[in-house]
């Protein structure tokens, strides 16, 4: 009985242990996840982390239109992103066909080609996406804040081109909008900030 009772004890710490500790990494995530996005809609996202082949898999479910991804332990760098959910399919379908080995560029003619198909959704008006970044940045496991990082901007407006938004294709000044892909599905206006002198 003792024996028996001693092994359930040893059985049920090991299981809450493991429970804690994957607890405490998600809790870390999606605070490194949400750094990303704007205060007010932190509490509400939904997010998202890594699998171990590079798939996505969810953490937190959100009550906002906002979806939250980790940084990827796989990719050099610190990098977090926000964005809103119906640029969820195209993302998450990037993520796949990367770790599948594919490169940027295949992967956004072979994802043109889906959308184009009907078989992968995009977005049909504005979609926004917060990305946090930054080559020294490092995650404060005692604040949980992210430091030493920067958030740049881009806003998707399928079609969009410098005569239809004003915009130029190269920035005027360092932080100025610019318009990126212009005309084709993935027109994006990027809002990059000036690199943080030290």
């Amino acid at each position: 009985m003792t024996r028996s009772l001693s092994l359930l004890v040893a059985i049920v710490f090991s299981l809450t242990t493991a429970a804690c500790a994957q607890n405490s990494a998600d809790k870390h995530g999606i605070n490194q996840a949400v750094s990303a996005a704007p205060d007010e809609m932190k509490e509400g996202a939904s997010v998202y982390g890594y699998n171990e082949d590079g798939t996505l898999r969810l953490i937190r479910q959100g009550t906002n239109e906002l979806v939250c991804t980790t940084d990827d332990p796989a990719r050099e760098g610190f990098e977090t992103a926000c964005f809103q959910k119906d640029l969820l399919p195209y993302i998450s379908r990037g993520r796949v066909l990367r770790a599948e080995g594919m490169d940027g560029q295949a992967s956004v003619t072979l994802r043109k080609q889906e959308i184009e198909s009907g078989e992968l959704p995009f977005v049909t008006g504005q979609a926004i996406q917060y990305i946090r970044y930054g080559e020294n940045a490092s995650y404060d496991e005692a604040t949980g804040e992210v430091l030493n990082s920067q958030v740049r901007f881009v806003i998707y407006i399928p079609g969009a081109t410098p005569e239809s938004t004003g915009l130029p294709t190269s920035p005027m000044a360092p932080g100025a909008p610019f318009i990126m892909d212009a005309g084709s599905f993935r027109a994006h206006i990027m809002i990059v900030p000036p690199e943080e002198s030290n």
